[in-house]
């Protein structure tokens, strides 16, 4: 008898749970109130409600998210090249808001005086020009060492990425030097070119490896002693699971570990309903995260920065993030605009309605007074609201503004509505995708909420509310599978093209890919991906161009270059056939697939769907009666017009007036206009 597979998602308010019975195919689904102070706490908290065994625990966690934007993590000393201390500081000389005379670029992740150069030098080529001086390096190790205060140590050398050999070298004497000290080294984080991008990678690797190591080490104790878990997996940036002491010594691969879950779990939903194309809209308590499943694959990328100009490279699903959530804090600025986050009520005190001792208005206690969420069936009636104490917070607003509750409730919405239209333009428009070849697919315990406004003013024509939308993130970490993903910057041309050279690399990356997986446990359902970013030579940016081979010759190379100016001309409407290819970086990803859930499907509806009864929802064209129907007892066929509610535990569907929804065989409801 196989233990159950749990997906643990831990937010910024609720921490949710998902658990799959691979015996009997059966899904289960809970949540409570997030721990900030110990995010332990919670996910132990919600785990005790589940007596059977647990065979696999996939936990998706900000802890590493959340210690750079607060910064509450380790003294970081940076180990760079004589003369390249600067690095970090000087950064780009981009800026956020070009007229603002007053603007600050980010500060890195440590400080100048916790810089140290050593005398080195590794030319572009690879050639050692200057030896690394060991006697040097043990001197830095002892005064480091004696002083006390450095906790953790990023190593970044000129060059290293071409070739490694001091950059290992230094590792090995700092190690030996310093063995309470974790060092990252910019060859094992990220082996690419550009220096500031490469030297905020890995500072920021460091900055919390010693609080990640000590929480997963934490975590593992506490779930030892409760007992009954086979074991313990932390979802990466990428989608893909890895244990959690591959979590330790690489914690900069969960930036972006949350929201992950939801694309994962969006890409097999999009096979569920034969769509190519899906737009996730994750609207959670703190934040609203979108992404894409364009042609039934996510999309990745490296481009990420956790604050502006201070950029996190490593291998990600490509997620843009808004401070747009249902906790977020509706406010008047000083221009007496209204106005509605980034700042959120957060688990405590949370929004009003609550009744924790929370004061201001929020997008929830919006969503109560204006009747679409229910005070007495919130969580599934486990959680009784405070309508009069949303309606007194949301008076805060209303008053200065001099309208009704009711009428600043709407501006609330409308608000969030069209911040939210602006993280889907970022994720559709803006990379030139079309809106109207795409379907929105709503989850989070917010998202349902919206996803028929956001239909309306986004141009999406149809939206999708899966199963289990409040724990959509903790759902998609039940079908996840071992990821590893590793790049390498190689520069060549397509004049000059070292196929020997190529090859080898190439060979290197999937050997590592594939011994980083067994190393984990991971030895069955293998399968290898590579990819070049090519671009043409001056250009800045380049393209990922898949490759579908083993082995680099005269045949193959000349198919990675044909394939380079057709992708081109379709993302930018040119291409230079006889333009010269420049290769920048080769990349492999290497994926153990792990058994896809037998999910349960719907009995056939053997009449109209029937509803529970009817309240009063206010719209923007006023008041008016919805039908309430409960989600559990619609069946596959169902069809149900607005305006409607649509009702379970953790969520509810808005269905407004000209939309009509129906509900296919795996549960998955649709919208669209009529």
């Amino acid at each position: 008898m196989a233990g159950r597979t749990v997906g643990v998602d831990v937010g910024g308010t609720f921490t949710d749970f998902v658990a799959y019975d691979p015996d009997k195919h059966e899904v289960s689904v809970w949540k409570n109130l997030s721990t900030p102070s110990n995010p332990t706490d919670g996910v132990l908290t919600g785990l005790s409600s589940l007596n059977e065994g647990i065979g696999k625990l996939r936990l998706g966690t900000t802890v590493a998210t959340n210690a750079i934007l607060e910064r509450k993590g380790a003294r970081v000393g940076y180990v760079t090249t004589r003369g390249f201390r600067d690095v970090p500081f000087i950064q780009r000389g981009n800026r956020k808001h070009h007229y603002d005379s007053l603007w600050k670029k980010s500060k890195p992740l440590m400080k100048r005086r916790d810089c140290f150069e050593v005398d080195e030098r590794i030319m572009a080529d690879g050639s050692v020009l200057t030896p690394l001086d060991e006697a040097q390096v043990r001197e830095m190790a002892a005064g480091i060492r004696e002083k006390g205060e450095i906790e953790a140590l990023a190593v970044n050398l000129l060059f290293s990425y071409v070739n490694p050999e001091h950059e290992l070298r230094l590792k090995e004497i700092l190690t030996e030097e310093l063995p309470d000290v974790p060092v990252s080294l910019s060859y094992e984080v990220l082996p690419k070119w550009k220096e500031y991008e490469r030297a905020s990678t890995t500072i920021a690797d460091s900055f919390v490896r010693p609080l990640v190591a000590n929480y997963l080490r934490d975590l593992e104790k506490q779930l030892g002693e409760r007992g009954g878990i086979d074991s313990l997996s932390i979802i990466k940036s990428n989608g893909g699971e890895m244990t959690a002491g591959a979590a330790a010594d690489a914690p900069i691969h969960m930036t972006v570990s949350g929201p992950t879950g939801g694309v994962v779990a969006a890409k097999h939903i999009a096979g569920q309903l034969g769509m190519d194309h899906l737009v996730t809209f994750d609207m959670g308590g703190t934040s609203t995260d979108c992404s894409t499943v364009v042609g039934g694959r996510e999309s990745f990328t490296t481009s990420f920065e956790i604050e502006f100009g201070v950029p996190i490279q490593v291998p990600m699903i490509d997620i843009r993030t808004i401070g747009a959530g249902g906790g977020s804090i509706a406010w008047i600025d000083k221009g007496g605009m209204l106005r509605v986050g980034p700042e959120s009520a957060g688990a405590n005190p949370g929004p009003a309605c609550y009744g924790q001792g929370g004061t201001r208005p929020t997008v929830t206690d919006a969503n109560v007074i204006l009747g679409r969420i229910s005070p007495e069936n919130f969580l599934g009636g486990t959680m009784k609201l405070d309508t009069d104490g949303a309606r007194t917070a949301m008076a805060t607003v209303a008053e200065p503004l001099g309208v009704s509750v009711e009428e600043a409730a709407l501006a609330v919405l409308k608000i969030v509505s069209n911040n939210m239209t602006g993280a889907l333009r970022a994720v559709l428009t803006e990379r030139g995708l079309d809106p109207r070849d795409f379907a929105l697919l709503a989850f989070g315990g917010a998202g349902p909420l919206h996803v028929a406004d956001l239909m309306r003013e986004a141009s999406i024509p149809t939206g999708v509310v899966p199963n289990h939308p409040g724990q959509f993130s903790a759902f998609g970490f039940i079908m996840t599978d071992a990821r590893v993903d590793l790049e390498r910057t190689v520069q060549m041309t397509s004049a000059t093209f070292d196929m020997e050279r190529a090859n080898e690399v190439m060979k290197q990356l999937v050997d590592d890919s594939l011994a980083n997986l067994a190393t984990q446990g991971y030895r069955e359902g293998l399968s290898v991906y590579r990819t070049l970013e090519l671009r043409y030579l001056g250009q800045n940016y380049e393209l990922e161009v898949p490759v579908g081979f083993e082995t680099f010759d005269e045949e193959t190379a000349k198919e990675c270059w044909l394939k380079f100016h057709e992708m081109h001309k379709a993302r930018f409407g040119f291409n230079i056939p006889r333009e010269t290819i420049e290769v920048i970086t080769f990349k492999c990803t290497a994926i153990s697939v792990n058994e896809t859930p037998k999910l349960p499907t719907l009995e056939d509806a053997g009449e109209a769907a029937e509803p529970d009864g009817s309240r009063e929802v206010i719209y923007d064209d006023g008041p008016a009666q919805a039908a309430v129907y409960q989600r559990v007892n619609l069946r596959a066929g169902h069809e149900v017009s607005g305006p409607a509610l649509i009702e379970e535990p953790a969520s509810v569907t808005v269905l407004l007036a000209g939309q009509a929804l129906t509900v296919d065989r795996h549960g998955n409801m649709s919208i669209r206009d009529t």
